[in-house]
């Protein structure tokens, strides 16, 4: 099953209407317990699952696309909605690869990158480049772990079947500190580009809060 925005491009039209294409695709839906053995969600019944979304359970009705999070009243920002029907409708399921691949390694990758670095990269960077052990600790709110990529790494299960390995450079007197974003080779049978960046932006602004909130 293809995501309603392989293409990244519904995101373009804007939220409301990104959320609507998402929620009339998950209505026709056939086989809601096979598509939540292919995202790694738990079935409640024929008309709802539950999924782990950046270290915390979101409720998805069948067939009407409502997204609640779980034991909670807060409401969930339309772009989290957004993102969680997106990685559910499209999961395909296909097991990880062990394989990190780089973001311009993505369908239309090397076009999108500047905006992806300007929108995560870069403030990825700039909020932990200097004291990257932080990383380590706001990474571990959404359930992220260390990893073994440059100076200091940390990989978060943004979802189920979803890793993704943010790295840091320290860099020095000489050399500026750097940063990447890594993902498993697979990450395309689960989300497009678009939803890829939207989705690293989320993450990395939630961390850059952690540190505020501290």
């Amino acid at each position: 099953m293809q995501s309603c925005c392989s293409s990244g491009g519904c995101w373009e039209s804007g939220f409301d209407l990104s959320y609507k294409l998402a929620r009339e695709q998950l209505a026709g839906m056939k086989d809601v317990a096979g598509q939540c053995r292919k995202s790694g969600a738990r079935c409640v019944n024929a008309s709802g699952a539950v999924l782990s979304y950046l270290n915390e359970q979101y409720r998805v009705t069948i067939p009407d696309g409502e997204i609640f999070l779980e034991n909670s009243k807060v409401e969930v920002p339309l772009r989290d909605k957004i993102l969680i029907l997106h990685y559910f409708i499209g999961a395909k399921g296909t097991p990880a690869t062990g394989k990190l691949i780089a973001y311009k390694q993505l369908l239309g990758g090397v076009s999108y990158f500047p905006a992806f670095s300007q929108r995560a990269i870069a403030p990825l960077v700039v909020s932990f480049g200097k004291n990257p052990e932080l990383l380590i600790e706001t990474s571990s709110q959404l359930g992220g772990r260390t990893a073994v990529q440059g100076d200091l790494s940390v990989t978060v299960n943004a979802f189920e079947r979803v890793p993704i390995t943010l790295v840091l450079w320290r860099g020095d007197e000489e050399v500026a500190p750097n940063g990447s974003i890594l993902f498993d080779a697979n990450i395309s049978d689960y989300l497009s580009t678009e939803d890829v960046t939207v989705l690293c932006e989320t993450m990395v602004r939630r961390m850059v809060k952690g540190i505020r909130s501290a």
